[in-house]
């Protein structure tokens, strides 16, 4: 038996101390159920307890294991604003009350999709017209472990100008446009923690016996070695000892004091970058319960191991639906958005690999879609607080692709390059638009270079609806071009629906971020 499942093991046999009833924090009053298909319900109860579950019409029974775990499965049902009750008999009794039944979305990723209502633009209007009770909140707390969790503390909330602050911004808004545009519930469940990696939401051992990831599970099991070390505890109080001494002075000298503490090193074993501890202490207690798909907004952790993403964000999602059991279950993400300084002449990006490998993504998994946000960005912070566009621009993948509306949804990507003469010939897939630039006529946001590899600002202009052609004084004989491949691009280039251009390159030329051999 697995370490982890040892552990999962204990949990639940901790739940039965009570000999009652015992249900996660996901299935409680004020949920949403799934329409249109097989919800799980499950809980805790003595070991052989028989456990009826009943809801809308329907009686559903199971067995406490030995573990004392039961699950039952309602069968599919409609949308229903009708707030209903599913009691469960067990060794005792219980009734989850206010339930409806529509669409349930998980909103994950880091800090701007945890970023709340109240820091974003109009917060003061949001969370004041924020009157939907048919939209229900539920927030899993960040818990870092190699522990696996089987719940969580928190609780489903009807979406009010009371709960909505504190709510990720991105997903409310998402299911605010879900909720209006279908006239169904919609639930959402909000586990992002910022900061986070992408390797922490991933099982440690499912990393642990991939091969291309052999480095940074090294890495992080000499870090966790040296974390034990003496000298590091003895560094750690050296520095909470100075600490104490800068801050009994502030003190006697009645001076304000703000410098945090440090932290100590066992911290960072709890964090949101260590391999598996985000999918265990966050993930891991929601996985099962019916959704209809999932939002995504991270990758600034990673940005300096773009090429790694490229491989590893595909794996997450494709672990994450393994693990729900519910097949390839729709997943949208959105593309990092430009930030830090404009740069006068063209160079690397950091950045733009990553964006690139996002890019890819969609190609390497089924029912994925890219939200391109190049234009909404902030290049002084990182949270920009516009997210609105944000979440609309997510929803356009799920109108179109999930619930059958006719809509612009993806922004113009890269298709082919040809080469004529001193010029580069740049065709787009504009999926059925055309393009058009906004602010100036001029094109901006391209760069070409010659065999030497020597990139320039380019000069572009749209020819057709769908084809840009490039070219520069300094560049007799074009090999490659750019568009908005920098941290933070200067670029204007959209398709007429107003979405832009997603960033690209013609070239193959090695990655920045491709770790040496």
């Amino acid at each position: 038996m697995r370490p982890f499942a040892i552990t999962s093991l204990l949990t639940s046999l901790a739940f039965l101390a009570q000999a009652e009833i015992k249900l996660p924090s996901i299935i409680g009053d004020n949920m949403v159920l799934q329409q249109k298909q097989a919800n799980p319900i499950w809980g805790w109860d003595t070991p052989g307890a028989e456990v009826t579950v009943k809801f809308a019409g329907q009686t559903k029974t199971a067995k406490a294991g030995a573990d004392g775990k039961w699950t039952v499965k309602l069968d599919a049902v409609p949308a229903n604003a009708q707030p209903a009750t599913i009691s469960i008999q067990g060794t005792t009794a219980k009734e989850v009350k206010n339930v409806l039944v529509g669409e349930v979305w998980v909103c994950s990723g880091q800090s701007n999709m945890q970023w709340s209502v109240n820091g974003c633009w109009d917060a003061d209007l949001e969370m004041a017209t924020a009157k939907y009770p048919n939209i229900r909140l539920i927030s899993v707390p960040q818990i870092g472990t190699q522990e696996p969790q089987q719940d969580f503390k928190g609780a489903w909330k009807e979406c009010s100008p009371e709960t909505v602050g504190p709510f990720t911004a991105v997903g409310y808004f998402y299911g605010r446009i879900l909720h209006r545009m279908l006239d169904v519930p919609v639930g959402l469940i909000n586990n992002a923690w910022g900061g986070s990696a992408a390797e922490a939401w991933v099982r440690r051992d499912v990393l642990e016996n991939d091969a291309r990831f052999k480095g940074l599970m090294a890495d992080w099991v000499q870090r966790e070695k040296d974390l034990e070390t003496d000298k590091v505890r003895q560094d750690h109080e050296k520095a909470m000892a100075d600490w104490n001494a800068k801050k009994d002075e502030a003190d006697k000298a009645k001076q304000p004091f703000a410098t945090r503490p440090p932290k100590g090193p066992q911290e960072i074993l709890k964090g949101n970058a260590r391999p598996g501890n985000i999918y265990n202490g966050v993930l891991l207690p929601t996985i099962g319960y019916g959704i209809k798909g999932v939002i995504w907004y991270q990758g600034e952790t990673n940005a300096g191991r773009g090429y790694e993403y490229s491989y590893l964000f595909p794996l997450m999602i494709e672990h994450w639906r393994q693990e729900w059991k519910q097949g390839d279950f729709p997943f949208y993400w959105v593309q990092l958005a430009d930030f830090m300084g404009e740069v006068s002449t063209p160079e690397e990006s950091s950045w733009a690999e990553l964006r690139e490998s996002q890019t890819k993504t969609q190609a390497a998994i089924k029912n994925g879609g890219q939200a391109v946000i190049i234009d909404l960005g902030d290049s002084n912070d990182i949270h920009p607080k516009n997210k609105r566009d944000v979440a609309e621009r997510l929803a356009r993948h799920a109108l179109v692709n999930d619930y059958g509306f006719k809509l612009p949804s993806r922004s113009p990507e890269y298709k082919s390059v040809a080469i004529e003469g001193s010029k580069a010939v740049v065709t787009l897939d504009n999926f059925g638009s055309s393009l058009r630039t906004v602010d100036v006529s001029e094109v901006k946001g391209f760069a070409i270079c010659g065999e030497d590899r020597k990139w320039v600002w380019a000069t572009a202009k749209i020819i057709g609806r769908d084809k840009v052609e490039v070219s520069a004084a300094e560049v007799a004989k074009p090999v490659a071009v750019r568009y908005a491949w920098a941290n933070n691009p200067v670029c204007n280039l959209y398709s007429v629906d107003g979405l832009p251009v997603t960033p690209f390159r013609t070239d193959d030329f090695p990655m920045t971020t491709k770790p040496k051999e």
